[in-house]
């Protein structure tokens, strides 16, 4: 895997000479900048995508759980939303029932697995770089 982008620091400084009165005064100024790596940004992404997937079907669990009215806008959208994730994971233990109290296990099934893939994925992109965060 080619190396997407290497890191860059850059520091600038500025020294200024000024007169006050009969001192001499020199002032410095220090910049500094440093550009992030391709894969740290890449690895980011991916964990930013899993979290936002993470969270829907928490939300979906957690309205499960208070046996949320799927006839509400907001619960039917997340309902809907968040089922294409969970739908793979469906059957795999029993299912909940609408409008009772419950726990959506193919939802819990689902969070796992995809934190797992991610955190499996960001570790790929991250074999072989040189970095603190890797």
């Amino acid at each position: 895997m080619a190396q997407l982008e290497e890191e860059q620091a850059t520091r600038e400084v500025r020294t200024t000479d000024d007169q006050v009165g009969s001192t001499r005064v020199q002032r410095q100024t220090v910049s500094e900048s440093a550009s992030v790596p391709g894969n740290i940004i890449i690895k980011r992404v991916i964990w930013y995508v899993a979290g936002f997937i993470i969270v829907l079907l928490a939300l979906r669990v957690i309205l499960f759980m208070l046996g949320a009215n799927q006839g509400s806008p907001f619960v039917d959208f997340i309902y809907s939303f968040s089922g294409l994730f969970a739908a793979p994971f469906s059957g795999i233990l029993p299912a909940p029932t609408y409008g009772e109290f419950g726990i959506d296990s193919a939802s819990i099934v689902a969070m796992i697995v995809y934190a797992l893939v991610a955190w499996g994925i960001a570790k790929l992109i991250m074999l072989g770089a040189n970095n603190p965060e890797a």
